[in-house]
């Protein structure tokens, strides 16, 4: 009996089902092993690396009804799945590759929490925009995730594309920025109170699964402190630089530190563009020409000499951009006052190291994580 269809159209229409948080379809991702045709009965195996029924019935049903619709409508259809899962799953794991259409990542840290780190990079994402390049935003701090407020789009979910025949996350924008936040897909009441594993698999969905088109920046809030997330997606992407952002005082400047020296060390060498001193000092309205040192004075300026890293400049203490930031329009949306040209200057100077840094360094590796012995290893790709 002849048959009713080919295998090169079988092949093409399981290239429509994508591999969940690989950003590959089951052709690339290698998934499909082998294609026989009879007549009208095809039989399709498939290996995944998922061990659960409900991955192998998901697959199932996914490879049943794209062949229907796609290619033969009355194919008789037998699914043969086999698992291959890993002996020992590694945590954390994903792949760190470059994202067509993004020219430089910007990792946004700090070594504690309320430093203003998210308001900085919200107000830097705009200043880039004013400035005429392309920007898109990740908010990977999963567990207060702020961005969907600052940008005044709490209410906005993110819309399906497709792309290459492919499902993508269609990033929401507003002021010229592209954003993604796990807080588009949470209620503004429901806590996120997940392990390690499953923000990284989060975070991944968002980077690989979306379609950010052409970037000239993609800007990345991460959450505070030095852990997990921050491992997980300096292993997803090879981070051109890293912004760590201090206030003056003590406490957060140990902490800042500690930041640095995270992006620092051998194995992941991710280059520090510099530091940016938050809330530097406070101007009365009454009084422009005071200022008053709050939290101290120059504490991130003297920590920047002191480990020899650019230091990108001052925000100062204002309470428009606490406003600003409440009522979703960053404060370097104004135009002709004193923030805005603080974060004129900030944005400035970070674009110039970030030429510097192109110029003088080779691209940064993505990271390759595993666990031994219950503690993370961290070695180069």
């Amino acid at each position: 009996m002849a048959a009713l269809f080919t295998k090169n159209q079988v092949l093409q229409a399981l290239e429509s089902i994508t591999v969940p948080g690989e950003g590959q379809n089951m052709v690339e991702s290698g998934a499909v092993k082998n294609i026989q045709i009879f007549g009208d009965e095809v039989v399709v195996d498939i290996t995944i690396n998922n061990p659960s029924l409900q991955a192998r019935k998901k697959t199932e049903v996914e490879i049943l009804k794209i062949i229907h619709e796609k290619v033969y409508q009355k194919a008789k259809i037998t699914v043969n799945i086999k698992v291959d899962a890993p002996a020992q799953p590694k945590v954390n794991e994903i792949k760190g590759k470059p994202i067509p259409g993004i020219n430089n990542i910007i990792a946004v840290a700090s070594g504690k929490g309320g430093v203003g780190k998210s308001t900085v990079t919200a107000n830097l994402a705009v200043s880039l925009a004013k400035m005429g390049f392309n920007v898109g935003l990740l908010d990977a701090d999963i567990y207060g995730p702020s961005m969907p407020i600052m940008f005044d789009v709490a209410q906005a979910k993110p819309l399906a594309t497709e792309v290459d025949g492919k499902s993508k996350m269609l990033p929401v924008e507003n002021y010229g920025v592209k954003m993604l936040s796990i807080g588009f897909f949470t209620q503004p009441n429901q806590a996120v109170i997940w392990r390690g594993p499953m923000a990284a698999k989060a975070l991944n969905q968002m980077i690989f699964d979306a379609h950010w088109g052409e970037l000239d920046f993609l800007l990345i809030d991460l959450p505070p402190g030095t852990g997990d997330i921050h491992l997980s997606i300096m292993q997803s992407l090879p981070v051109t630089g890293a912004v760590v952002v201090s206030t003056p005082q003590e406490v957060a400047l140990a902490d800042a530190r500690k930041g640095v020296a995270m992006f620092q060390q051998e194995a992941i060498n991710v280059p520090v563009l510099g530091i940016v001193e938050n809330m530097a000092y406070f101007t009365p309205e009454e009084l422009p020409d005071n200022k008053y040192y709050i939290f101290g004075k120059e504490g991130a300026k003297n920590l920047a000499e002191d480990l020899e890293v650019p230091f990108l400049g001052e925000i100062p203490l204002v309470q428009s951009i606490r406003e600003a930031g409440d009522i979703g329009r960053p404060a370097a949306m104004q135009t002709a006052t004193p923030v805005e040209k603080a974060f004129e200057s900030l944005t400035r100077n970070v674009a110039s190291e970030l030429v510097a840094r192109n110029k003088d360094l080779p691209p940064t590796e993505a990271i390759k994580i595993t666990t031994m012995a219950g503690c993370s290893a961290v070695k180069k790709k």
